[in-house]
């Protein structure tokens, strides 16, 4: 068997091994691992550096290495209509505000949220920590007029889309959202608080309210290591 295919088969072992332990469990030793396994110790530790660096495992110089901490979970349920409910994420969500001010929409922006390019903007940068850990940093995009008398306060705690349907009226009902693997700059590290070009998930979303208005544009940058997105799904006879 080709060494790729080896370390591919001892890092399928390795998931379905912690898949059931806690955060900080101890996983077996080189040694105990290479016997059973029958694999060379090089490509057993192939296998760990890549779980290493995608923050499933996690060693300890002179301990041994060990399951990785818990991942936050955002669950997209699929309705039969074919649209997703999001309910909260689990844990308990903070943040902390970088930025907060007024910027013209400028020409790609007012493009995004079908302003005049003149239009005011406001502009969030927030970092989001949940339970007393950095999470993500998320780069938020208002039209100013909808929020008005909005304060930096009013977005470091509690639900944002409730704030904007009580405050101001604003239905969030919709949203075009994507995922892709990405990795962290020297910024954004440092406030993640992991190493420069982390392994990361980058979320883009432009969201609606019940009239169809465009409301929000945002880019957010997830800690790969802490955070991830499970998906319930419906299939019909035309699935693929």
């Amino acid at each position: 068997m080709r060494a790729g295919l080896k370390r591919d088969r001892v890092r399928d072992f390795l998931l379905d091994f912690i898949a059931d332990k806690r955060p900080g469990e101890a996983i077996p030793s080189e040694r105990d691992l290479c016997k059973e396994l029958g694999v060379s110790r090089p490509t057993l530790r192939a296998a760990i550096d890549d779980l290493v660096r995608s923050g499933l495992l996690v060693r300890e110089h002179g301990r041994g290495t060990f399951t990785g901490p818990h991942r936050v979970t955002q669950a997209l349920s699929a309705t039969p209509s074919g649209s997703f409910y999001a309910p909260p994420a689990e844990g308990h969500w903070q943040s902390r505000i970088l930025e907060f001010g007024l910027i013209p929409a400028g020409p790609q922006l007012a493009t995004r949220l079908q302003l005049s390019p003149a239009a005011p903007v406001l502009r969030v940068v927030r970092l989001r920590i949940v339970d007393d850990e950095p999470m993500a940093i998320e780069r938020i995009q208002l039209p100013h007029a909808l929020v008005e008398g909005l304060v930096p306060a009013d977005m470091e705690s509690g639900s944002f889309y409730r704030l904007l349907r009580e405050r101001f009226g604003v239905d969030v009902r919709t949203a075009v959202q994507t995922i892709e693997a990405t990795v962290t700059d020297e910024t954004e590290a440092e406030l993640l608080n992991v190493p420069q070009h982390f392994p990361a998930l980058g979320v883009e979303r432009t969201t609606r309210d019940a009239d169809g208005r465009i409301v929000e544009f945002v880019r957010s940058m997830y800690r790969g290591d802490r955070y991830r997105v499970t998906s319930e799904l419906y299939f019909d006879a035309d699935s693929g």
